[in-house]
């Protein structure tokens, strides 16, 4: 057994590679190796003759595994010294670039309007995108004969035929979130409601889904002079220009009265839209103080209180800042056409400190 033992120690410590080290173990230890055969023979042997050659073949067998594994360690140490000699890696040199992540315009002008009607005191209010019948139009005193109940205006939710519930839709404007804060906090109070709204529209300027920010102020003695004052100073702020001029214009809204279109000043110069100079103008929202109906929907006695409401389009906002020309241009561009308009991920407006521009 010394010499089994010696001669398959010396071919481990020569073994140039693994592929060698595991013949080696095949010939000693395998199920045919030399080792394995003579450990059969012990079978012939009588007891006392067991007792002395068992655990030498044993330890035979234990010191050609150990001296296997001590070996083919020190060849995988030995490739991974080589290879690091052989490669290497400069790590002054600079990392590699990043593609930087892009906030959406949507997204983007949703932050700005919050953050600019935060600074004068409204809080935002949110609700759900699919409502009951009765809080998008019945308590907005939208009468049951209006073109914008219709199926073809609005999305209805599917339900049975037996079901004789009140129907759900999607809602078609925030104002249902009007009337749920008014349930929920009463009078006095000042919100915005942004958020996603749906109607069966699709053309250049008009999706069936897109964004809105409706604003609702209630206390004793509020009036369309508040209403303008907060519309002239929302716009100087959004579109930078000091001195905007707006007007209103009568028109009719189930849920104000009275009400009025806003209208922005505004030029065309070389066929490029220029906000807040010349003497054209351009409607950009509806408004009005809040009908008598709607608050009592509310729970809020419109004996003691009254207020203002407005409904403006975050897209079509977004659209007429940052010049993009098609509405629909929101939902199916990439990235590339976010930098086209120069929206990058640092740009973003910040709610505690105003615009970070």
């Amino acid at each position: 057994m010394d010499d089994l033992k010696a001669k398959y120690l010396g071919q481990i410590a020569d073994a140039a590679d693994e592929a060698a080290l595991e013949a080696i173990r095949l010939a000693a230890i395998g199920k045919k190796g030399e080792v394995a055969l003579k450990m059969r023979e012990l079978g012939k042997m009588t007891p006392e003759e067991r007792k002395v050659a068992g655990p030498a073949m044993n330890a035979v067998k234990d010191e050609i595994t150990s001296a296997l594994a001590a070996r083919k360690a020190a060849l995988h140490d030995a490739a991974l010294d080589e290879r690091l000699r052989s490669e290497w890696l400069d790590v002054t040199l600079p990392a590699r670039v990043r593609g930087q992540g892009t906030i959406h315009p949507v997204s983007q002008v949703t932050e700005e309007v919050t953050a600019i009607f935060a600074e004068m005191g409204f809080s935002v209010a949110q609700g759900p995108r699919i409502d009951t019948d009765w809080y998008n139009f019945d308590a907005l005193n939208i009468p049951a004969h209006h073109p914008a109940r219709a199926e073809m205006d609005t999305f209805y939710m599917h339900r049975d035929a037996k079901d004789d519930r009140p129907p759900n839709v999607l809602r078609t404007h925030t104002s249902p979130v009007q009337i749920r804060s008014m349930e929920k906090t009463g009078a006095p109070t000042r919100i915005i409601c942004p958020g996603g709204v749906y109607r069966a529209d699709y053309d250049q300027t008009h999706t069936p889904m897109f964004h809105q920010v409706e604003g609702l102020a209630i206390d004793r003695d509020i009036s369309m002079a508040n209403l303008k004052w907060v519309l002239e100073e929302f716009f100087a702020a959004f579109f930078e220009v000091d001195g905007i001029k707006i007007r209103f214009r009568a028109s009719h809204f189930p849920f104000t009265e009275p009400s009025a279109e806003v209208d922005i000043q505004c030029s065309w110069v070389d066929g490029q839209l220029r906000i807040g100079e010349g003497d054209d103008w351009m409607e950009v929202l509806g408004s009005g103080m809040v009908h008598p109906s709607v608050l009592r929907a509310g729970g809020i006695d419109p004996d003691a209180w009254q207020g203002f409401a407005f409904g403006m389009g975050i897209d079509r906002i977004a659209m007429l800042k940052y010049g993009i020309p098609d509405l629909r241009a929101f939902f199916d561009s990439d990235l590339r056409w976010l930098r086209h308009y120069g929206f990058a991920s640092l740009d973003v407006p910040t709610l505690r400190g105003g615009l970070s521009r």
